[in-house]
């Protein structure tokens, strides 16, 4: 059954879209771990408890390159691999579809929606695009080009064989996609329009919210006005580089915070994140690149639509 197939480099099939985790017993030249189970407790005990980790040794949860079950009393062995699942947290399940853009044998575009996480990180495992993407369309191998922020919707480009990953990666790093957004945000006659935005930008681990510093520019944003009705606008955002929420700083820079945005000016309760009927109004609305694999020219357009600006 396709969707049972074993993960790439490892003898656990994917469950529920996720990968086994692998391990790799080190060098242990004092001694320390007589066997196999002592090293599970002395690795894994902290985080779990030491009577879960025994437990799930008992219970043949890990295994070894042959996809055997691992006695907690085989001898310690540096260098082995062993794999396992982890037990996942239950997740909020997000109440939106992921819509398939487009799809041939090396790729697939998707509209990724609102409060769905890219891919499995923290908190976010199962209800993610990568995870979901995998258990929907049987392609276990699947895997993101990019990234685009939880908050976010639009289009996501995911590569369909593990080879060809790097040359759609690249095509990211090296800045040779042309990515436009649309955001809907406050309009000021008196801001300007359009402009490039140039800023340092600055994310620390841990901090929520980015900040802007002075020094050398590190980010860049084309922000155009395409239309307004009162006092809110529809506006084209084309970033020239991809610094994370470099499109909400600039935005929030410029006086004009994207509706529904929940770090930028002022950073709410985490818990509001999850409230699904204000989403950010922000979209990943154009993918335009040469596809470096095949050579002709791409061009994707987002299907989905900002809420707080329907059509008139």
């Amino acid at each position: 059954m396709r969707g049972r197939r074993r993960a790439a480099g490892g003898p656990l099939p994917q469950r529920g879209g996720i990968d086994a985790v692998r391990v790799r017993l080190p060098e242990d030249p004092e001694g320390l771990w007589g066997s196999v189970g002592a090293y599970l407790v002395a690795r894994f005990g902290g985080a779990i408890g030491t009577d879960r980790v025994a437990g799930m040794v008992a219970a043949g949860r890990f295994v070894g390159a042959d996809g055997v079950a691992v006695r907690g009393s085989e001898p310690y062995a540096a260098g082995r691999c062993l794999w396992f699942h982890r037990d996942f947290a239950p997740e909020e399940p997000v109440p939106f579809p992921v819509g398939v853009v487009y799809r041939d044998e090396r790729i697939v575009v998707v509209d990724k929606p609102h409060y769905l996480a890219t891919m499995p990180r923290g908190r976010h495992v199962t209800e993610t695009a990568v995870a979901r993407l995998r258990r929907e369309l049987e392609l276990p191998a699947l895997q993101p080009a990019h990234r685009l922020d939880r908050l976010t919707a639009g289009l996501l480009l995911c590569v369909v064989r593990p080879g060809d990953r790097g040359a759609y990666q690249t095509l990211f790093r090296d800045r040779r996609v042309r990515k436009e957004y649309e955001a809907v945000a406050p309009y000021d006659p008196s801001v300007a329009l359009p402009r490039t935005v140039r800023s340092r930008i600055v994310k620390e681990r841990g901090v929520l919210a980015a900040r802007e510093e002075p020094g050398e520019a590190n980010s860049e944003s084309r922000i155009e006005l395409v239309e307004r009705r009162g006092g809110t606008g529809r506006y084209r955002l084309l970033p020239a580089t991809g610094r994370t929420h470099q499109l909400r700083v600039h935005m929030n820079a410029l006086g004009l915070p994207i509706v529904h945005d929940q770090l930028y000016p002022v950073v709410e309760a985490e818990a509001a994140a999850d409230d699904f009927s204000r989403p950010l109004q922000l979209l990943a609305r154009v993918l335009e690149f040469t596809d470096p694999v095949g050579g002709e020219p791409r061009r994707f357009v987002s299907g989905l639509r900002l809420s707080a600006w329907p059509e008139g």
